[in-house]
């Protein structure tokens, strides 16, 4: 195993098992707020940072690398629209239907006829796929349960989607000619945070402001990281630095930059890290997108059932059933749609042929 790492192209990295542990993560933060019943019972992974939040900007952190990375190696916006919209939407469609007319009909409390005729349920296929409300507040459904929420993890998808139209903004703009360019994506939202909270902008605005500039921090960074990959090294050595660095501004707005800082070096350094007897991973299925959509309505089916059950149980209970679901839609609904990223990409050309692009006329220092 290396001390150091840099970031190499292709697929040999280990972001396919991250990511996996990045959902586990979130999924074992909401087991302790669907069992307590109280969003502050999540325990604190370091400092004030819950295991939700951190693994959460994790996604964004490395999202913000392998994007800024797809849509450069491909150079073409319809390919690049078609590869994100089918990664995100097939699976997310699937799940509105698993959550409305499976575990709705199976528990609400209302008349069957009723249920399907309420305006609640018609309107969720609207509501969650434009990201307008994602919360999937259902009739006679979870009403017993502290939290009334059918699927409250799909609230960050908002702001995943809208950091993808703001890297296809980019692109078409030309705003990744330059290095500097990316940095900026990381550097403006970090300002953003500083200012925001050291004068309390955010206390007046709403929380969606705050979160669209805490994952823009992470997101962003992820960007530069990429940019600047030829020059940058990663060690596992500075991680300790960095957490010291975080412990250090705690009582500061700069925390939240220094906390994406050490995450990043975290998972930059682990997925590129060389470890022959582990390669394995590397082609494994990618169950984490399934995990985090499906995990939390699988514990809060389980918690309406047998209230009262403890977090542990709740999360042992709840994992084979949601991995289950989470290759069921790895296997039948996102890996054989993404296989059409290529078929949708010419369609959304409408006839054009593909524009010619440099590799090599972006990202110049």
């Amino acid at each position: 195993m290396s001390a150091s790492v840099k970031i190499r192209d292709g697929r040999d990295n280990f972001f396919t098992p991250l990511r996996l542990i990045f959902a586990l993560l979130v999924m074992i933060g909401h087991a302790h707020v669907i069992s307590a019943g109280n969003v502050d019972s999540e325990p604190h992974l370091f400092l004030n940072y819950t295991y939700s939040y951190t693994a959460v900007n994790m996604f964004f952190v490395t999202s913000g690398l392998l994007v800024t990375k797809s849509i450069l190696s491909r150079g073409d916006m319809p390919a690049f629209v078609a590869a994100r919209s089918l990664r995100i939407f097939p699976a997310l469609v699937m799940h509105i239907i698993f959550v409305t007319l499976i575990v709705g009909v199976a528990i609400t409390t209302l008349p069957i006829l009723e249920y399907l005729s309420h305006k609640d349920v018609l309107m969720q296929p609207i509501w969650v796929l434009t990201f307008f409300n994602t919360d999937m507040i259902l009739p006679g459904v979870f009403e017993a349960n502290a939290e009334p929420f059918a699927s409250a993890p799909l609230w960050t998808l908002r702001f995943e989607m809208l950091c993808y139209i703001a890297t296809a903004l980019a692109f078409s703009l030309g705003f990744l000619r330059r290095k500097w360019m990316a940095l900026a994506q990381f550097i403006v939202p970090s300002m953003l945070w500083i200012i925001g909270h050291s004068y309390g902008l955010y206390d007046a605005l709403p929380g969606s402001a705050e979160n669209l500039v805490r994952f823009g921090i992470a997101y962003g960074l992820g960007a530069a990281v990429y940019a600047y990959r030829d020059r940058l090294t990663f060690y596992w050595v500075a991680i300790p630095f960095l957490a010291g660095l975080v412990w250090i501004t705690q009582a500061s707005a700069f925390t939240e930059v220094a906390m994406n800082m050490m995450i990043a070096t975290i998972v930059i350094w682990a997925a590129y890290v060389k470890v022959p007897k582990l390669a394995w991973m590397q082609r494994e299925t990618d169950l984490s997108y399934g995990i985090y959509i499906y995990h939390w309505v699988i514990m809060q089916l389980i918690i309406s059932l047998t209230p009262g059950l403890p977090v542990a149980t709740l999360f042992v209970l709840a994992l084979p059933i949601t991995v289950c679901l989470a290759w069921l839609s790895w296997t039948y609904i996102e890996a054989p749609m993404l296989r059409y990223k290529s078929r949708f990409g010419d369609w959304l050309r409408f006839g054009r042929s593909r524009r010619d692009f440099d590799p090599k006329a972006v990202l110049l220092d």
